[in-house]
């Protein structure tokens, strides 16, 4: 294609060039002997343009080779402004009729000349062999960083120094954060301005109530995705009077460029795309073991940040007022120190709010899970199979392929599995013929290295729970495989036959690890988390015991109010007589609290 389109921009050049400039007299015309007789006795037509030395019509060319002194009999031949054209002519040149009626051919020489011209043009711009390689690296690079968490500016340009051993400073001269480049943070400011664009509910939320100051004296200490939507969170909680210190909860989902850009806005912020798991427990560690601030809430997801205070700092986890947790998996987490009597401190599950459940878990996850396997594979959907271990929001999966379903859950689940329309299969049945794995289980070892092993060549295998326990990634990292990578959070893990899997993130979670969350989604989801800890800050004492609640519906409800406006949506209010025959106050909750 690209040859044809220079072709055709040649051809143009070459036309334009015959068309506007006169045919200069100084090429000499190849002929064959019977036309040089012809030619000598013709009588030469009266010329009708202004004479023009050849040295004058070479100046108007630039860059023109130079052109050899006319020969007598080309000055005897017609000015092209009294010819006319006639059809090609079987050797590809074009040829004009004289006003007395002889064909003359018009000189290929020129054209030549000209099309030598433009393309010794072209040649000076193009680049060199060893700059074409360069070039090549450069946007194979350049790909490879596309594919990264957010498109993160500066992946491939930062060097390769840990944030820990660096000194830097922000423009204030605040040296409480590590992270990946506080240079990068005119960057990161753009981007969280963008979020904020998408984000209606936490915005009007700190414009109600950062006169009230909700959070004033309340210390926050978080472990997320360290993401513009988050970013549009925290600065949301300090304008409501919060102080936070914050790290990521994973190692591959920072923006480095947002982290740069709260470092630089004054929040100690440690974290930074690529950790180690070593720097992901000292970034927590950063975080809590403070000298002169106690944290008085959690805001976790995944339970590792509430993990770590409870087995680390004992005493500290007994002072906090609250804990906030969005996860599936930091949920279980909570439950089970419940169960054990070892929760001390009241605790709130918004994973489990209907908000979180019916737009984050749905709309966000089924959009999220196709970008993070368009931008990391480029492979096309359609024809493909695809199990999908654990039961989730696929209906964008549905639209393109074949989805089976494997499940662990009780008969209820399966059932509305099958209502919905999948095959509910045993992983061991078709994991030969599958061209796609994903998990979203949220358990552990539901791909073991005996699946692994039967997996058909070019199988690509990913997760979409929160924790890298649900593939089993350490039993691939054995002497007889290799492992390639050929992008970012890419990896070929090739058998001693040749044989390779598609390996996304090393098993962790997939789209905040591989590309975008939808942000309005996100809204909804922060909006939540911030009037969760508003409440469990703000309750007066005895409202919540040491144990794991649900989010009010009233809050639920609240959250969802704040982005019907988004939409141009108007409720109808209930009458003083509809309220009463229902049983409900006006304003709400209009759900019971076990509604999902």
């Amino acid at each position: 294609m690209s040859v044809q389109v220079v072709t055709a921009k040649m051809a143009e050049v070459e036309l334009k060039d015959i068309n506007s400039r006169s045919l200069p007299a100084a090429m000499p015309v190849p002929q064959k002997e019977e036309e040089k007789s012809a030619i000598k006795s013709q009588p030469a037509a009266p010329s009708t343009s202004p004479a023009v030395s050849p040295a004058a019509k070479v100046a108007a060319v630039p860059d023109a080779p130079t052109l050899p002194s006319p020969s007598p009999n080309l000055m005897k031949m017609p000015q092209a402004s009294v010819l006319k054209r006639t059809e090609p002519q079987h050797n590809g040149g074009e040829a004009f009729t004289n006003p007395d009626g002889t064909v003359t051919e018009a000189p290929k020489t020129v054209k030549k000349q000209i099309q030598f011209a433009d393309q010794k043009q072209e040649f000076n711009k193009r680049t060199t062999k060893v700059g074409r390689r360069s070039l090549s690296r450069s946007i194979s690079q350049s790909s490879t960083d596309s594919y990264s968490s957010a498109a993160s500016y500066t992946d491939s340009s930062d060097d390769e120094t840990s944030p820990r051993d660096k000194q830097q400073k922000n423009s204030k001269g605040n040296s409480d954060f590590c992270i990946k480049n506080i240079k990068q943070a005119d960057f990161g400011r753009r981007e969280i301005e963008i979020a904020e664009q998408e984000m209606p509910a936490l915005m009007a939320l700190r414009k109600r109530a950062q006169g009230e100051k909700p959070l004033a004296g309340a210390k926050i200490v978080g472990c997320t995705h360290i993401t513009a939507q988050t970013a549009v969170l925290m600065e949301t909680l300090a304008a409501l009077g919060a102080q936070c210190r914050w790290a990521a909860c994973n190692i591959y989902s920072t923006q480095n460029e947002v982290a740069a850009a709260l470092a630089e806005g004054g929040f100690a912020v440690f974290a930074w795309k690529g950790e180690s798991e070593d720097d992901f427990w000292w970034c927590i560690d950063r975080c809590v073991n403070v000298e002169g601030w106690q944290p008085n809430m959690i805001l976790d997801d995944g339970g590792d940040l509430t993990h770590w205070i409870y087995k680390k700092y004992p005493n500290m986890f007994k002072k906090i007022k609250g804990i906030v947790e969005e996860s599936v998996t930091g949920v279980h987490r909570l439950y089970q120190l419940s169960k054990a009597g070892k929760l001390c401190v009241p605790a709130m599950n918004v994973n489990d709010s209907v908000t979180k459940q019916k737009f984050d878990n749905l709309y966000c996850c089924r959009e999220s899970i196709l970008d993070g396997l368009k931008r990391t594979t480029d492979v096309m959907f359609g024809g493909k199979q695809v199990v999908v271990c654990g039961y989730g929001e696929v209906n964008a999966l549905q639209q393109y392929i074949v989805v089976l379903k494997n499940s662990m859950r009780p008969t209820t689940y399966i059932f509305s599995f099958s209502m919905d329309g999948f095959r509910l299969v045993k992983l061991n049945e078709v994991i030969r013929q599958v061209d796609i794995v994903i998990t979203c289980t949220g358990n552990k070892n539901v791909v073991v290295r005996e699946y692994l092993d039967r997996m058909k060549n070019g199988c690509i295998v990913c997760n979409m729970g929160h924790s890298n326990t649900e593939i089993d990634v350490a039993s691939l990292r054995t002497p007889e495989l290799t492992w390639e990578r050929v992008r970012s959070q890419v990896d070929h893990v090739i058998w001693p036959d040749g044989k390779r899997i598609v390996l996304l993130a090393e098993g962790r979670l997939l789209n905040l690890s591989c590309s975008t969350v939808p942000t309005f989604v996100l809204s909804i989801t922060a909006t939540t988390q911030a009037l969760a800890l508003i409440e469990l800050y703000n309750a007066p004492e005895g409202r919540y015991k040491q144990d794991v609640y649900l989010l009010p519906k009233k809050m639920d409800e609240y959250v969802a109010s704040l982005h019907l406006p988004a939409f141009d949506a108007h409720l109808t209010e209930l009458t003083d007589e509809q309220a009463k025959y229902l049983g409900l106050n006006k304003n709400g909750p209009f759900k019971p609290n076990y509604y999902r």
